[in-house]
């Protein structure tokens, strides 16, 4: 009888103790979705924004602008490193507004006349309508509804970097900072590449930095990786800053994470 009575009250015990550590859950939640109806694509957009800890209406914030931006693309990957780098390199809190995709092959490129480029991106030649929504739709809207300096950044890889080699040599105002990662610039037979020379002849000479980068990737996007540094260096802009870093150990589906970390890192020492 006593030992059934002492089983009864360690089963009461345990039935108490496990009921006093139930758990308590709640959403965890590193940013907001925001959707925005574009009139210049004739579509809604969804942007993935990221406010950093302790965001509040008095101070203001730089923004990254982040291409291939959804959240099962590169989103958590470069709010993860920004945070890093907030905490350890002392880069500055900043916004980060991932652009979600719906047709990159249409958005991140130009017209062409290839017929094989045509046949394997049968959408292509969206990319001034898109650059047209970055400049007179998303920009605007995020800084009327987020509080922003007059510091942004665009990065994009692959064709994503395509895009953002365009936006630099056609609207280099647009950002003042472009993290360009393997761009594509083998699209249409190099020709924004050829046309670079003349283009970056036409900028002003606003303060800027160019981060540009490449793996091994083959011998085309390496040579016009390296081509698009060179032609940039030789601009003789004295206020443009471009670091052109190889990564030899990294190819076209790992190199982003590194990539961009090597682009901070330059941009925001580490310091003791």
């Amino acid at each position: 009888m006593t030992i059934r009575i002492l089983s009864i009250s360690l089963c009461l015990f345990f039935a108490q103790a496990l009921q006093a550590q139930t758990k308590t859950t709640k959403p965890f939640s590193i940013g907001e979705i925001a959707e925005i109806q574009s009139v210049v694509l004739a579509e809604n957009r969804i942007l993935n924004i990221y406010l950093p800890d302790g965001y509040n209406d008095k101070d203001k914030y730089p923004v990254i602008y982040l291409l291939d931006g959804s959240a099962n693309e590169d989103f958590l990957h470069i709010v993860g490193l920004v945070q890093f780098f907030n905490m350890t390199f002392k880069m500055p809190n900043t916004i980060i507004v991932g652009i979600a995709n719906i047709d990159r092959k249409r958005d991140f490129t130009f017209t062409t006349k290839l017929a094989d480029l045509k046949k394997a991106y049968p959408t292509t030649g969206g990319s001034a309508k898109f650059i047209d929504f970055i400049e007179k739709e998303l920009q605007p809207y995020i800084k009327s509804n987020y509080k922003t300096n007059d510091t942004s950044t665009i990065i994009g890889q692959s064709l994503g970097g395509l895009l953002a080699t365009e936006i630099l040599l056609k609207k280099p105002d647009l950002f003042t900072n472009y993290i360009i990662i393997s761009p594509s610039l083998w699209w249409d037979e190099e020709s924004l590449l050829k046309e670079a020379p003349t283009l970056l002849a036409s900028h002003n000479d606003h303060k800027r930095q160019v981060y540009v980068s490449v793996g091994t990737e083959g011998k085309v996007m390496e040579q016009d990786a390296a081509a698009i540094a060179k032609a940039l260096q030789k601009s003789g802009k004295k206020n443009l800053q471009v670091d052109f870093v190889k990564l030899p150990e990294e190819n076209h589906a790992t190199i982003l994470h590194n990539s961009v970390y090597a682009a901070l890192k330059i941009r925001f020492p580490y310091k003791e």
